[in-house]
């Protein structure tokens, strides 16, 4: 008499975390009105840069963090922000529109890379200028971005940039620190370096992201889309102006 085969039941797989229809969503409206960015102006200084009342929004970070990745990455273009084949050339603050219908509602802009070895002294303490004055005086800076690799965590460059910020911050600018290629670290590796850096970022906004896997690319954009607009002014645009009644 022939045995009847078993089968064998299949190992329970991972179930993947459900995903809330309303945040998927505002991630793809916020990446949608990201994908409208384009190139505006270049300047090698912050007095050539034109004065706007749109909020910006700055990308920083070391030489060969990821940064003009990141940037193409969050806008789903390929060249919108220039990385250089040798780190530390891209010496000038570009500013890039975004907005829908061509109404640019508010602007990128990209910071020079800091901390390459091989750039003259010169040029890092002209670029260590142009970004500290830029960073404590532009009036219509909304928030700022700094792109870190994970693996070497904040440098003291880094450190030393958040310290300039800290008095703006104290009164209201945004501030998130990206690390970029997650995709390199284990899963118990992002959780750990995720852990010291909300530490040591003393409270702004720290999230994994990799342009390889889009890992964090919505999470992201959906954060830089509430920076640009705030419940409070999305409100007061949308409704219309009160009209006196008639005495």
């Amino acid at each position: 008499m022939t045995t009847p085969s078993r089968k064998h039941a299949a190992p329970p797989s991972r179930a993947t975390p459900a995903v809330d229809p309303l945040v998927a969503e505002r991630e793809r409206t916020a990446l949608g009105w990201l994908h409208t960015a384009h190139f505006l102006t270049s300047a090698p200084q912050l007095e050539h840069l034109p004065a706007l009342e749109l909020p910006e929004i700055a990308f920083v970070g070391r030489s060969n963090a990821g940064k003009s990745t990141a940037i193409n990455t969050l806008t789903q273009q390929t060249r919108l922000a220039f990385a250089s084949k040798t780190p530390g050339r891209t010496q000038h603050i570009n500013l890039f529109g975004v907005g829908k219908q061509k109404a640019d509602d508010t602007v990128l802009a990209d910071l020079p890379g800091y901390g390459y070895a091989a750039v003259p002294r010169e040029a890092k303490l002209r670029w260590q200028r142009v970004m500290g004055n830029y960073l404590m005086t532009r009036e219509n800076l909304r928030g700022v971005v700094l792109m870190c690799d994970p693996r070497h965590g904040l440098t003291e460059l880094d450190e030393i940039l958040l310290d300039v910020i800290r008095p703006r911050v104290e009164q209201g600018l945004k501030f998130l620190v990206l690390l970029t290629k997650a995709d390199k670290l284990t899963r118990s590796e992002g959780a750990k370096v995720l852990s010291i850096t909300r530490l040591q970022a003393g409270g702004g906004e720290v999230k994994l992201f990799s342009a390889l896997k889009k890992q964090g690319v919505g999470e992201a954009a959906e954060l830089l889309w509430r920076w640009a607009h705030p419940p409070g002014e999305a409100q007061a645009e949308a409704e219309p102006p009160v009209e006196p009644e008639d005495a």
